[in-house]
């Protein structure tokens, strides 16, 4: 039946061509969408097996495909948290809408998104999609979690009114103590100093350091002894050193021992020494011996060269940013920053085989493989870029060239079923 497998093959080409059609007109509607995976269809032909002398059309079949290893490219936002991935990894988001729900929250994958804050703090897109990481713990250590599961993945939540400040646990001192006051003779003039430093809860105090030199009866001692003194503690001292400096050539004015009257002891290798202020113990930095950098006495000049400090006063979030391996750090008006969010990038083995979903989100099916969880920046699946969204993969140029291909070869197969139809005409107006 030759002239009927010709029908055949035409209605098959004629629905061919238009799930092809279907696609293309996806494709170009969804040509402005951010982060849209173009699909395609291909066809493949039907094979009958024919008799010596005879054909039978076999027809084609058509098979459609989404294109989600695709990228398009990035473009600038002024948004912090618009995000893109650069690379083959996918951005963990859920379902807004089940984050209050309770149980286990949906596992999507997103290539891009415009996150914003939303009533609750989440971080979450115009529809509806929320941005999953790991929650960092106060001291902005992220724990270890499994790779191989969500276990530990939570909707990211900014909380705009929170405070954040940061005890002082180490200060840098760099200073020149004048070498005339220790001369026999001198008049012995102490040397003081104030320095600032933050309490556990965010709160102003003050170290006060006094040089006071040792004057000998003749020649020079080089020797001073340093006492500090906590504010925090009703100006009681919680350290005090002997200091000896050198007085050779090639080394002279810098330290050459510390001993430890009261406080802790002097860490030759580290440079610092400990004292324990009302809130807790802090570091003190004075050069170790020998350093040029440290505590001197050269001249006679007192000169506080460099005074550094870690710690801050209680500050307001004003700004959240992730950076390209996924961090996401919550900046504050003192001038801090810290860690509150991990965002881990997913792969699979075949991103083509992931199920699509509305809003340009995608879940894992046994065609995709299982995922993992790496680290943005590590391993095969890029970096996390903000500031950015992926345009649309589509090629609007490319699709509309498909879409006269399309009409023609729908047409050409239109022509096909009109020549049978004349031709089975023909058939039936034979005479006997």
């Amino acid at each position: 039946m030759t002239i009927s497998s010709s029908l055949n093959a035409g209605v098959a080409g004629l629905a061919a061509n238009a799930s092809k059609l279907a696609t293309i007109s996806d494709n170009i509607a969804n040509s402005s969408t951010y982060g849209y995976k173009r699909a395609v269809t291909d066809f493949h032909s039907m094979v009958i097996d024919s008799g010596l002398g005879s054909y039978s059309a076999g027809g084609v079949r058509a098979t459609t495909q989404r294109l989600i290893d695709e990228r398009g490219p990035l473009v600038s936002t002024e948004n912090a948290t618009d995000l893109a991935v650069r690379g083959r990894g996918m951005l963990p988001v859920s379902d807004s809408s089940a984050i209050g729900a309770g149980g286990d929250l949906p596992f999507k994958l997103a290539s891009t998104g415009s996150f914003r804050p939303d009533a609750d703090g989440y971080l979450t897109t115009s529809s509806g999609l929320t941005l999953m990481g790991w929650a960092a713990n106060p001291d902005g250590t992220v724990p270890t979690y499994p790779r191989d599961t969500t276990g530990g993945l939570e909707p990211v939540q900014i909380n705009s009114n929170q405070f954040f400040g940061n005890a002082t646990t180490a200060i840098d001192l760099a200073m020149n103590l004048p070498a005339t006051e220790t001369e026999a003779g001198a008049p012995g003039a102490t040397q003081e100093l104030s320095v600032e430093y933050f309490d556990n809860l965010g709160k102003s105090e003050s170290l006060s350091i006094t040089f006071v030199p040792t004057v000998p009866g003749a020649g020079a001692s080089n020797q001073w002894t340093m006492i500090l003194e906590d504010s925090a503690s009703g100006g009681a001292v919680v350290g005090e050193y002997t200091l000896s400096f050198d007085d050779t050539r090639g080394q002279g004015g810098r330290l050459l021992s510390v001993a430890d009257v009261s406080g802790g002891p002097y860490d030759a290798a580290a440079g610092t020494v400990q004292v324990n202020v009302d809130g807790g113990p802090i570091d003190i930095d004075i050069g170790t011996l020998g350093d040029p950098g440290g505590l001197t006495q050269l001249s006679d000049a007192f000169a506080p060269v460099s005074i550094s400090k870690d710690g801050s006063p209680v500050g307001n979030m004003t700004s959240v940013e992730v950076d390209p391996t996924g961090n996401v750090h919550a900046y504050f008006d003192n001038g801090m920053s810290r860690l509150i969010y991990k965002v881990p990038l997913v792969d699979v083995p075949n991103p083509n085989g992931l199920l699509t979903q509305d809003h340009q989100s995608y879940t894992v099916t046994p065609d995709s493989g299982p995922f993992f969880l790496w680290d943005a920046g590590d391993g095969p699946t890029g970096d996390v870029v903000s500031f950015a969204r992926e345009e649309s993969a589509t090629d609007v140029a490319g699709e509309l060239t498909q879409l006269i291909q399309t009409q023609r070869a729908y047409s050409s197969n239109a022509k096909v079923i009109q020549t049978v139809d004349e031709m089975l005409q023909e058939t039936t107006n034979i005479k006997r």
